[in-house]
C-alpha cells in the first residue's frame, strides 16, 4: 500500500508578469505537495475562477520549486502547469507531477518551499 506524506508548501503569488486576465482566478489556498516515494511529489493548485463562471478559462501556473537532497545539496527549479476552468464552473484543480533528484531515485530529497510567480488566465475553455 502505497503511503502518502502530506504538506503544505508556502506560495507567494505574484502580479507581475501576469495578464490583465489574470484576477479573475486566483489560489484557493497554499499549494498542496504529497511525496509518493523518495524523489517523486504531486503538486497540487486550487484554482478559484468566480469571475469565469459563464465562459470557463484556461491558462498556466508558473511556479518555482526549491529541494534540497538529504546531503543539503539545494537547487530551485522554475516549472509550468496548464489549467482549465469548464464553463458553469467556479473552481478547478490543476496537478503536476515532478520528480527531484541529481541522481535518479538515489537520494531523498526535501522540498523546502513553492512559490507562485505568474498564473496566466485566458477566456473560454482550450480546444483539444
Amino acid at each position: 500500500m502505497m503511503k502518502f506524506v502530506l504538506f503544505f508548501a508556502a506560495a507567494t503569488v505574484s502580479a507581475q508578469g501576469a495578464q490583465p486576465q489574470a484576477q479573475a482566478i486566483s489560489l484557493s489556498q497554499s499549494p498542496l505537495v504529497m511525496r509518493l516515494s523518495k524523489d517523486e511529489f504531486r503538486i497540487a493548485f486550487g484554482i478559484n475562477a468566480g469571475k469565469c463562471v459563464v465562459t470557463g478559462c484556461h491558462g498556466f501556473i508558473q511556479y518555482r520549486v526549491h529541494w534540497k537532497t538529504e546531503q543539503g545539496l539545494t537547487r530551485s527549479e522554475l516549472k509550468q502547469v496548464s489549467y482549465t476552468v469548464p464553463p458553469r464552473s467556479g473552481r478547478s484543480i490543476a496537478v503536476d507531477r515532478q520528480y527531484f533528484d541529481t541522481a535518479e531515485g538515489q537520494h531523498t530529497t526535501e522540498i523546502v518551499n513553492v512559490s507562485v510567480d505568474a498564473i496566466t488566465c485566458h477566456s473560454g475553455v482550450e480546444s483539444l
